[in-house]
């Protein structure tokens, strides 16, 4: 009989390094490549690996992600088992627990441990809703399965400098965890390693191996934390658990050639910019073209993109770019950025090497540089952005270590 694997994506993410993006949005909820959301590439994840049952955790400020969920990933209603379900927090063990919210990426299936009773399932799979990236979660259910582990944890090489803002383990021979430090002090690893094994944060946990953590570490008497990474990990491995690690560029994808080596935690809005500048390159390592992988989003019925004007000096034109639908080029120009819906660039104006969301006016003569314009923005004609560092402090923009210039949501020049 085939097991029954059940998907929760952790949605809950405040994103505070990502503001101002994240003034009005969780960070799963940042539009990300044009036409996406973040949370889309974890769906899609689940579903291109034939998980159909799939819970999204939500909690801070998560109206955009709900109504984005809502529209866009819709099952029909005769399969019990096809569904992608919004579970907010609502205190469902109070009496157990008090007045409390999730308290941790933990705590959010804690408090959620019915809905993997009321599933039956065999397996859970706990995916992080906040990083770009393709994976076959079924290739990772496998290797848990065959290894009879109780905690898988999905397992990415990185730099050992940047470890800091991740957990990282130790493995043996046959990849089994000996030891879990979460954002360890690089200068604190032993052996002074150039490269570390860093958690994704997408875990495959056995059901009764999850349940005996999750009462051991969050019961009422319990003193531990209330993290995956912080907490429960450690303790698996302490009370001896079967702890495997799974290596991530061994992941295959169909359609794709090569190692699985593309995965980024945009958790900084430096780290969201240079992603979005991934995908424009001529062979981007990170695919939105693959068809036997697709990408899948909420659908806006929008018209095609418009390019208009072909005089020598006012012409819509583009070039190493992507748009979404309903974006018009009326004789202006697009280099090197990203562009969402219904996007209007009017005549003579220059947008290069930016990121510009849905329903934005970029008005004529305009000149837009290394940018992140957020939705809802109408640029009056011959503004300048991201060319001089005081005319943008002045406006009261954010600007980020590498310089580029952040507008928010709905800002009115």
């Amino acid at each position: 009989m085939k097991p029954r694997i059940l998907g929760m994506i952790l949605a809950g993410g405040q994103g505070s390094r990502l503001s101002p993006l994240t003034l009005k949005r969780s960070k799963p909820a940042v539009p990300f490549g044009s036409k996406y959301r973040i949370i889309d590439f974890a769906i899609n994840n689940f579903m291109n690996s034939g998980m159909f049952s799939i819970y999204v955790l939500t909690q801070f400020k998560a109206q955009s992600l709900t109504e984005h969920i809502q529209r866009g990933w819709r099952f029909g209603t005769f399969l019990s088992d096809y569904f992608i379900t919004l579970v907010p927090a609502q205190m469902y063990r109070f009496e157990e627990l008090g007045p409390v919210w999730y308290r941790g990426t933990a705590d959010a299936v804690y408090q959620n441990i019915h809905l993997i009773d009321n599933y039956d399932a065999d397996y859970v799979a706990i995916f992080s809703g906040d990083h770009i990236y393709k994976m076959n979660v079924e290739h990772m259910l496998q290797q848990h399965i065959d290894a009879r582990a109780d905690v898988t944890i999905a397992a990415y090489p990185m730099p050992a400098a940047e470890s800091a803002r991740f957990g990282v383990m130790n493995v043996d021979a046959r990849w089994r965890v000996t030891e879990f430090l979460e954002k360890p002090d690089p200068s604190t690893l032993p052996g002074n390693p150039e490269t570390v094994l860093t958690s994704m944060g997408n875990y495959i946990f056995s059901r009764r191996a999850l349940e005996e953590l999750l009462e051991t570490s969050m019961g009422k008497n319990s003193e531990q934390g209330y993290d995956f990474g912080k907490d429960v990990i450690p303790r698996a491995l302490s009370d001896g658990y079967h702890v495997l690690a799974y290596d991530f560029h061994k992941n295959p994808i169909p359609g794709q050639g090569g190692p699985n080596t593309y995965w980024r935690d945009v958790g900084t809005l430096d780290a969201y910019y240079d992603a979005s500048m991934d995908l424009i390159s001529v062979s981007p390592e990170f695919d939105l073209y693959n068809h036997e992988w697709p990408l899948r989003t909420s659908s806006e019925f929008s018209p095609p993109t418009k390019f208009v004007h072909e005089a020598e000096t006012r012409r819509g034109q583009s070039f190493n770019s992507i748009m979404a639908g309903g974006t018009i080029i009326s004789g202006g120009t697009v280099r090197d950025s990203v562009l969402g819906r219904s996007v209007r660039s009017h005549s003579y104006s220059l947008v290069e090497s930016s990121v510009i969301f849905d329903n934005v006016e970029v008005g004529r003569h305009s000149h837009i540089r290394n940018a992140i314009i957020d939705k809802d923005v109408v640029i009056p004609p011959g503004a300048r952005i991201g060319l001089d560092r005081e005319e943008d402090e002045a406006r009261g923009f954010k600007i980020t270590e590498n310089g580029i210039v952040v507008v928010p949501k709905s800002y009115t020049f």
